[in-house]
This record gives C-alpha cells, structure tokens and sequence, in this order.
C-alpha cells in the first residue's frame, strides 16, 4: 500500500495469547505494533489479560470475530501447539451452529492468520534436528480448524529463535508484522491462494442439543 493509497476499510481481529506476557521479547513488541496502527481498524485482544480466570466471554469474543474480515492468531509455540487459553478460546468460541456445521456460516469467507514464535531455531525443525520434523508438520490441526469454520488459512508468519533474537531482529520483525496488518488485504499471495474448501459435518457427528449423553 503506497502512502497516497486510501485506507483499506477491511476490519483485522488480534487474538493475542502470551502466558507471560510481561516478560515477552517477541509477542508483547507485536502486540505493540498492532496497536500503534492508525486507530479504527485493528484490534487488540490480550486474551490472558481478559480471562486471568479462563472465564471466556464467548458472545464478546463471538461479536469481535464477526466485525472482522482478518483473524489473526498472535502466540508463541508451546510444545509444538497454542497455548492452553488459546486452545481454550477455540474450544468454547467455534461453537457447533455457529462457527461450523449446521447453520455455522458466521465466519464464512473471513481469513485466519497466525502469527506466531518459537523458542527454538528453523534448524530444529527439520528431519535431521530434534523436533524431527519441519515446522508446517505441525500445522494441520490448526489449519483444519480454520477450514471446518470456513476460514481461508493464509500462509503463517513465523519467528524462530525467540530467545536469542537482538533487538534489531525484533524491531524487524515487529515493523514488518505491522505492514502486513496496515496493508491487508492487498497481499500479492492472495491473489493465488484458493477459496477454503467446504467442510461439511454431518449433523450425526454431533450430538443434538441438550443430549449429554452423546457428548464423547
């Protein structure tokens, strides 16, 4: 986007999940830089700073996801997945009816991003290092949970090596995050990215409403 380009009018949704934010190299300095955008079209929610007691508000967190056309994921990797409130967020707000399944179409169309860190370098994620496999191998579920709610995952922004970054890195990385959210949707790449293809869940994959019973 060149600085004479209007402002995209497009909503984008940061779902920020850090544990320990406070002592937080990567994630807090993101947060930041999302908030330091023009006012109006981007916002923050520091789910750890919302829920300290992991009691979600599931129709708040509902509300802000169907203001936005971009959801972005901003956490760091902990054993190889989201952190716990994270996953928490996913369990409680994708609601069966609401998210997907039957008459599930609020965030159809919508884009999921994920931002995310990891303590260990790129060399690690790899065949030969100990993580034994590359980085994307560990992706699917979240990919498919995009997918099941009509989301179109778009290719992550990862950050290895956390710990050992310099503040130039960081500052680097915060700089070129914020353009992405300043920007979007006038991302080259998505031009060729295809639609999220359907999902469709069978209404008996599900239990029926109040049968406990059928709960796995």
């Amino acid at each position: 986007m060149k600085p004479t380009d209007p402002p995209s009018s497009a909503r984008v949704l940061v779902l920020l999940a850090h544990p320990d934010l406070h002592r937080s190299r990567v994630n807090r300095r993101l947060a930041q830089a999302a908030r330091d955008l023009p006012p109006g079209r981007v916002e923050v929610r520091d789910l750890y700073a919302l829920y300290p007691d992991y009691a979600l508000d599931v129709a708040a967190e509902q509300a802000a996801l169907s203001a936005a056309d971009l959801v972005v994921w901003l956490h760091p990797i902990q054993w190889y997945a989201p952190p716990a409130l994270m996953k928490l967020w996913i369990d409680e707000v994708l609601t069966l009816g609401w998210a997907y399944g039957h008459g599930g179409d609020a965030l159809q169309g919508k884009d999921l991003w994920l931002a995310c860190s990891t303590g260990a370098r790129e060399e690690a994620y790899h065949p030969t290092g100990y993580n034994r496999h590359f980085f994307d191998a560990f992706l699917p579920p979240l990919e498919q949970t995009a997918a099941l709610c009509g989301l179109r995952f778009l290719p992550p922004l990862v950050l290895h090596g956390a710990h050992a970054l310099d503040a130039p890195q960081i500052e680097a990385h915060a700089a070129l995050f914020a353009q992405r959210l300043a920007s979007y949707p006038d991302w080259p790449e998505l031009a060729t990215l295809p639609d999220c293809e359907a999902c469709v869940t069978p209404d008996q994959d599900r239990p029926r409403s109040g049968d406990v019973a059928a709960l796995s």
